[in-house]
């Protein structure tokens, strides 16, 4: 439907002012302030850990010998004191299990972590959901060629624009995980350590896992996944671009031809880096539901993000195509789409609870405990009732203010959704939302800020020779 007057169609030209630079600018360096004093802060806690460690194996050790001498002298009593001992030992994943009353399957204590991990394992956690918003931005482009969709048209460069950064995401994810991968990935420390069958330490699961989680198989789909999406990025940039210049329809089918392709590429590969970068964490674990989980974690986020640039663009006279009608729609897919993360979610977790299958219950049994229950907690509200019930309304789905607010939420919401599924895994004693978490995102923040804007200010924000564009322009949701 039409909205009853004239539209002007012209090409806007963004530009990065000096205000929007200083805001960008100054999330990075009180990110990076904050980032070195949490480094700091965790070396301290570190070295102290260390120390207590060290005098808790000297106690230990000594509780060793006494036992050994009391067996000596009191067979009986002495067997049952080693046993005791040993029983001790065992935890899942770090969390000592020893006045609990839950009978889990124990699996032995990880090698210790230094304290570094925990720096590192933040940058890992950012840049993967930096990639994770990232290249959703460009299946959001592709998802509107293949759907012959014209509603967003008027919006596009605004994912397009996001999807140039998920490089930097990628090449974190795999510097971290050359330089900490042994720490962070039980998995890759028990592929070094070259355990044979029948010799202590002999992890059956992981064995059996090793024919996909080995090095040189991670490092492939680490190295050729993104550059498989950069590819296809650049492609269809590209053929956005020159459409503009040339016109005609020739770009246009060639554009759903190559979103189709991605489409598809994307479906399968995403999955396999959620599964090495994420789910590998906890490498006991599996779940039949997690790529789609991941996906959802980084659709919603995006369209969020896509929301929160296209309300800024609005405040400051850019993208005058964009109306209430586009806005209302952006808030329906939030809407409806957290939804669908909030079903994943409670699929995967009844099943499992369900089931009760100690190697599959494990991973949310660590997540029960403190101090993670709280995150578990806040996860709900972030993500489902704060976007349901505010955006069950149409006036608060074409309200800026409202919509910003369940934006800033969702953001938060599944950052913290990451941070469930890499801390507990990977460092439950050291795992605590500090300054060096806070710093960290600020300077992803800041980095995410300054790249996607500088991209929005490089070409034009309307692709004027689109051949949906007068029908995005007089867009109309009806209702």
């Amino acid at each position: 439907m039409s909205h009853g007057h004239d539209i002007h169609i012209h090409q806007e030209n963004y530009t990065f002012s000096g205000k929007a630079k200083t805001f960008s600018l100054s999330l990075l360096v009180i990110g990076l302030i904050l980032t070195v004093i949490g480094i700091f802060m965790a070396y301290n806690a570190g070295s102290h850990d260390s120390h207590h460690d060290n005098k808790k194996h000297e106690t230990v050790k000594g509780h060793e010998v006494e036992g050994k001498n009391a067996q000596a002298e009191n067979p009986a009593e002495g067997a049952v004191s080693a046993s005791h001992a040993e029983e001790s030992h065992f935890n899942i994943h770090g969390i000592d299990l020893q006045h609990n009353d839950e009978v889990l399957h124990p699996v032995p204590v990880e090698h210790p972590k230094p304290w570094y991990t925990k720096v590192w394992l933040n940058l890992l956690m950012n840049g993967y959901f930096l990639l994770l918003i990232s290249v959703c931005g460009l299946f959001f482009v592709a998802l509107q060629y293949v759907a012959n969709a014209g509603w967003a048209t008027v919006l596009l460069r605004v994912p397009q624009a996001m999807g140039t950064i998920f490089p930097v995401g990628a090449l974190l994810i795999l510097l971290v995980f050359f330089i900490d991968g042994e720490n962070i990935y039980h998995w890759v420390h028990y592929e070094h350590a070259h355990i044979k069958p029948g010799e202590p330490g002999f992890d059956k699961i992981l064995d059996n896992k090793s024919w996909f989680l080995n090095t040189n198989m991670a490092v492939g789909f680490l190295v050729c996944v993104p550059l498989v999406w950069w590819l296809f990025g650049k492609k269809l940039r590209s053929m956005s671009f020159r459409e503009d210049s040339e016109g005609g329809l020739t770009f246009f089918n060639k554009s759903i031809r190559f979103s189709a392709a991605f489409i598809f590429i994307f479906a399968f590969t995403l999955s396999i880096l959620s599964w090495v970068i994420t789910m590998s964490v906890d490498a006991h674990w599996y779940s039949t539901v997690f790529s789609i989980y991941n996906f959802a974690t980084g659709w919603v986020s995006c369209l969020a993000v896509i929301t929160l640039i296209v309300l800024y663009l609005k405040r400051n006279g850019y993208l005058n195509l964009v109306t209430d009608e586009h806005i209302h729609d952006l808030g329906k897919f939030m809407f409806a789409f957290s939804i669908f993360w909030t079903y994943l979610w409670l699929a995967q977790f009844l099943l499992i609870w369900y089931a009760d299958i100690p190697e599959e219950a494990v991973y949310y049994y660590q997540r029960w405990q403190m101090p993670f229950k709280v995150n578990w907690f806040a996860n709900i509200v972030l993500n489902f009732l704060v976007p349901f019930l505010v955006l069950m309304t149409r006036n608060n789905k074409r309200n800026p203010k409202v919509l910003t607010f369940v934006c800033i939420c969702l953001l938060v919401g599944h950052w913290n959704d990451l941070y469930l599924m890499f801390m507990p895994g990977a460092i439950p004693n050291q795992a605590q939302i500090g300054l060096l978490e806070i710093g960290m995102t600020m300077t992803f923040m800041g980095i995410f800020i300054y790249w996607v804007l500088t991209a929005l200010s490089k070409q034009g924000l309307m692709p004027v020779k689109h051949p949906y564009l007068e029908e995005s322009a007089h867009h109309d949701v009806g209702v």
